[in-house]
């Protein structure tokens, strides 16, 4: 029977359980594969509340989206209207503005709440 996971050595060998069960070959709406639905969000709010992702920082944030998207910092400047506003908002000078979060919102698909963030 599956029961919530409330300690590291349930979470463990919840973990155990699911790596077993996807070392098998098994079928949709099968035993299987309904326990590992169930063990798979038992794990994830395990971890949700023990092991928390800190969320990123608005400017590592633009970095890594825009290494994602293969942007250069250049085009960064496009985006945000000139290559001095972008030269500051790194450096720190200067703090981004609304109009720039919705802009890298809309454009690099960045979460809002990730930009609104203090740094």
């Amino acid at each position: 029977m599956i029961k919530p996971i409330k300690n590291k050595p349930q979470y463990e060998s919840a973990l155990a359980r699911v790596y077993a069960i996807m070392q098998k070959e098994i079928k949709p709406d099968s035993k299987d594969s309904d326990e590992l639905e169930v063990l798979s969000i038992l794990v994830k709010e395990y971890e949700t509340e023990y092991y928390p992702v800190p969320k990123a920082k608005p400017l590592d944030a633009i970095k890594f989206r825009l290494e994602q998207m293969g942007m250069s910092e250049g085009e960064l400047s496009k985006i945000l209207g000139n290559r001095s506003r972008k030269s500051e908002i790194f450096s720190g000078k200067r703090k981004l503005s609304l109009s720039m979060i919705r802009k890298l919102n809309e454009v690099l698909h960045i979460p809002a709440e990730v930009l609104i963030q203090a740094y």
